[in-house]
């Protein structure tokens, strides 16, 4: 396979990874809905920098070696399973006190930061990944491409076709955002996103 024919195979394979629903939509689509564009902007950047960098890890061959590492596998696994079980207790917690936090101007320019730290904690602290880069890139590497390029390109497809979906995310919350942003309902969306985020933690706890 040329490298024009593994671009186009691993756009489509990471296309369908990115749409299919997951962590990180639940991120964009809580932090567009209760918080506007620019905290979910931050949420976007900070995943698809999370992604770029296990995509430069695999092609150092870094994440290779975490792959072959249990104890390290476990110990990453662990605590990327608590941070989103915390995360997700915390939104939990605010719904129920309904505490609305700073003034708006404020607020927004505070969650654009937390929003994009979060983002980029919750994908490096992911293994799941790692994995997936480790299994699925040198599938894509042709043999007389340079790795560490040719790996920086392909993360980069997937990069892109994540910032593509996210904005559509994105722009498909702020048409529903009038009447999602009411009181009552922003306390269930929290809520609800909180519980399926501690899911996905529980779910990472417990998958080997």
């Amino acid at each position: 396979m040329d490298i024009a024919g593994s671009i186009w195979s691993f756009a489509a394979v990471v296309a369908l990874l990115t749409l299919t629903p997951g962590l990180d939509t639940a991120l964009i689509l809580r932090t567009s809905l209760l918080a506007g564009r620019r905290p979910a902007l931050g949420v976007t950047l900070g995943i698809q920098l999370g992604t770029l960098i296990w995509g430069l890890l695999t092609a150092a061959g870094l994440s290779a070696l975490l792959a072959a590492s249990q104890p390290a596998y476990n110990v990453l696994r662990w605590a990327g399973a608590a941070y989103l079980v915390w995360m997700g207790v915390r939104m939990v917690m605010a719904a129920r006190s309904g505490a609305e936090g700073v003034p708006e101007q404020r607020q927004e320019e505070v969650r654009f930061r937390t929003g994009f730290s979060r983002g980029l904690v919750t994908n490096l602290l992911n293994p799941k990944v790692g994995a997936f880069y480790v299994a699925m890139l040198p599938q894509f590497i042709p043999d007389e491409a340079p790795h560490a390029a040719m790996g920086l390109l392909l993360a980069s497809v997937h990069v892109a076709e994540g910032l593509v979906w996210s904005a559509v995310l994105i722009g498909f919350a702020s048409l529903m955002s009038g009447f999602l942003r009411s009181p009552s309902v922003r306390r269930f969306l929290d809520r609800l996103t909180g519980v399926v985020i501690v899911g996905f933690g529980v779910r990472l706890a417990f998958t080997d």
